[in-house]
C-alpha cells in the first residue's frame, strides 16, 4: 500500500518514468550518476543511436557525405524501376518518406527548440548526417537480404536481413523486432497520426472528430486494400508534391523576412556552442540541452535505425544494394536537412504579434506557442491574410499537417502487416493464402483503430509511443552493427557481400 499522504503510481507515471528514462537518462524525475555529466542525464537511445550511426559512418568512410551530390542528381532517374521488386526506387523512397515525414517534421521542430533552443537546429543537423549512415545500411540490406514469396512478390526489411544475413540462430531477435513494429505502429504510426489530422479537421473545417477519424479510416482502407502497390503509388504523387508545397511556400515566408535570416543563422549556431551555465548547472550545461533535444527530436522526425525505412526500400524494382541505400540515405535528408529546417527558419525568423505571459514577443519560438501551434502561429505571422476567416498560413500549415499524416497512416500499415506476418509464418503449416487473410484482417484493425484513435486523449498514448519506438529501434540497430561488415562492402559495389543463410522450409518464403 502507498504510505499515509502519499499517491500511489498511476499507470501513466510509471509509462512516464521509463519514457523519460529512455529518451531523457533520468529515473524519477532526476539523473543518473552513472548517466550523467555534471548533473546533465545523458539520454540511453541517444548513446546508441548516436554510437552505431557513427561506427558505420567511420566504416563507411563517410560515404554518405562524400555522395550526397551525386546521389541527388540521381534521383529522378530512379522513378523506372531496372531490376526485379513491386515498386520503383523512386516510389520506394516516396513510400518510405511518406512514413518519415509527419508529425515530427512540423511539431517536433517546435519540441526541440522549446526544449533546447535554436542551438537543438544545430544538433538536429549532425544527427542527421549520421542517421544518413544508418539509413544507407538499411537500404543496402533491404535489397541484399529480402525474400521472394512462392507467388514471386518481393518483400524485405530487418526481419529478412536478420534472417537471411545472421541465420536461423537469430530468429528470437527478428521476432523481437517484429513485436515492436507492431507495437510502434499502432500507437505511433496510427493512433498518435489518426488524433493529428483529426484534430487538423476540426481546426479547419469544423468536423467532429469522431467524423474526421471516420472519414479518414475510409480513405485509408481504400488506398490499403491494393496492398504496397497501391500504397506506392499514391505515395509517388503526393509526396513530391505535398513536401514541394511545403518547402516553396516556407521559402517564400523566409524570402518577406530575408533580413532576418542572418541574425536567426546566428541564434542557431551560438545556441549550439554556447557554454554559459544553464541555472543551477555546469559549464555547457546549455550546450548538454541542445544536443539532447536536438537528437531526440531529429531522430524521432527521420526515423534513421528504427528499422521502418527498409521494409519500403526492400520491395524497390532493383538489384543494386547499393543505389537503394543512397536512396534510403536521401530520405534522411530530405526529411531532416530539408523539410524540418525550412519549419525552423520560419519559427525562428517570421516576425509576429505573440506573447509570453503577460509580454509582447516577435517570434513564435519565443511564445506561449507550443508544438504545432507554434509551426502555425509562425507561418499565420508570415500569410496574415484571411481565407473563410482562416488566416492563409495556418491553412497551409494544417493542410500540409493533414497529407502528411496522412501518408504516415498507408505507409505504417504495411510496416505492420510485413511484422504480422513474419510472426504468422513461424507457425508451423503457414501457407500463402493464410498471410492473404491475415493481411485483410490487418487492414481492416488498422482503420478500425483509426477510428477509434481520432478521439482518445493522447497523454499516455505519445509516451508509450516513445517507448515503443525504442523497442523496435534497439533489435534493429543491434543487427546492423553485426551487419556492418556486410554495408561497407556493399557501398563499395560487392552487390553478393556477406553470408547468405537460406533453409528450404514449408512454410513461406520457403526460403528461411
Amino acid at each position: 500500500m502507498a504510505a499515509a499522504g502519499t499517491e500511489a503510481p498511476t499507470l501513466i507515471d510509471r509509462v512516464t518514468n521509463i519514457s523519460d528514462f529512455i529518451w531523457g537518462g533520468t529515473w524519477n524525475g532526476e539523473a543518473l550518476p552513472w548517466l550523467s555529466i555534471g548533473g546533465q542525464p545523458i539520454p540511453p537511445m541517444t548513446l546508441i543511436l548516436l554510437g552505431i550511426g557513427m561506427w558505420i559512418m567511420i566504416g563507411l568512410k563517410f560515404y554518405p557525405i562524400r555522395n550526397l551530390g551525386s546521389s541527388i542528381k540521381g534521383l529522378f532517374a530512379s522513378r523506372k524501376g531496372e531490376g526485379d521488386g513491386e515498386i520503383s526506387p523512386f516510389a520506394a523512397l516516396s513510400t518510405a518518406l511518406s512514413g518519415q515525414v509527419g508529425t515530427g517534421n512540423l511539431a517536433g521542430v517546435a519540441t526541440a527548440i522549446t526544449l533546447g533552443g535554436p542551438g537543438a537546429i544545430f544538433w538536429m543537423w549532425i544527427t542527421a548526417l549520421v542517421g544518413m549512415a544508418l539509413a544507407f545500411a538499411e537500404g543496402s540490406l533491404a535489397i541484399r537480404y529480402r525474400e521472394k514469396t512462392s507467388d514471386g512478390v518481393y518483400r524485405g526489411g530487418p526481419m529478412s536481413y536478420i534472417m537471411m544475413g545472421l541465420g536461423k540462430k537469430y530468429t528470437w531477435l527478428a521476432i523481437l523486432f517484429c513485436l515492436g513494429t507492431l507495437f510502434s505502429a499502432l500507437v505511433t504510426g496510427n493512433s498518435i497520426q489518426a488524433n493529428a489530422v483529426a484534430d487538423g479537421m476540426n481546426e479547419l473545417f469544423g468536423i467532429e472528430e469522431w467524423l474526421g477519424g471516420l472519414i479518414v479510416a475510409i480513405l485509408v482502407f481504400i488506398v490499403i486494400i491494393g496492398g504496397i502497390k497501391s500504397i506506392g503509388g499514391v505515395a509517388e504523387k503526393v509526396i513530391p508534391f505535398m513536401a514541394g508545397a511545403y518547402i516553396i511556400m516556407a521559402i517564400i515566408a523566409l524570402i518577406l523576412n530575408f533580413g532576418d535570416l542572418p541574425a536567426t543563422f546566428g541564434l542557431i549556431f551560438h545556441g549550439a556552442f554556447n557554454t554559459q551555465a544553464a541555472t543551477g548547472g555546469f559549464l555547457g550545461a546549455a550546450i548538454m540541452l541542445a544536443i539532447r533535444a536536438g537528437v531526440a527530436r531529429g531522430l524521432f522526425s527521420n526515423e534513421a535505425g528504427q528499422g521502418s525505412t527498409p521494409i519500403a526500400h526492400a520491395v524497390a524494382q532493383t538489384n543494386d544494394p547499393e543505389q537503394q541505400g543512397r536512396m534510403a540515405m536521401l530520405g534522411t535528408f530530405i526529411d531532416t536537412i530539408v523539410i524540418c529546417t525550412m519549419t525552423a527558419l520560419v519559427m525562428l525568423t517570421v516576425k509576429g504579434d505573440f506573447t509570453a505571459g503577460t509580454e509582447v514577443v516577435q517570434h513564435a519560438w519565443n511564445s506561449d506557442l507550443e508544438g504545432f501551434a507554434m509551426t502555425s502561429g509562425a507561418f499565420a505571422a508570415a500569410f496574415p491574410f484571411e481565407i473563410a476567416s482562416v488566416p492563409l498560413g495556418t491553412l497551409i500549415a494544417s493542410l500540409a499537417l493533414i497529407l502528411f499524416v496522412f501518408t504516415t497512416l498507408l505507409t505504417w500499415s504495411y510496416y505492420g502487416e510485413r511484422a504480422i506476418t513474419f510472426i504468422y509464418d513461424r507457425v508451423p503449416g503457414s501457407t500463402r493464402g493464410g498471410e492473404k487473410v491475415l493481411h485483410m484482417i490487418w487492414r481492416v484493425l488498422w482503420c478500425v483503430v483509426i477510428f477509434v484513435g481520432a478521439s482518445q486523449d493522447l497523454t499516455l498514448v505519445w509516451r508509450l509511443g516513445d517507448i515503443s519506438n525504442a523497442a523496435m529501434a534497439l533489435p534493429n540497430l543491434l543487427a546492423l552493427a553485426l551487419l556492418s561488415g556486410v554495408v561497407f562492402k556493399l557501398a563499395q559495389g560487392d552487390k553478393t557481400a556477406g553470408e547468405d543463410h537460406h533453409a528450404d522450409t514449408p512454410e513461406e518464403p520457403n526460403e528461411y
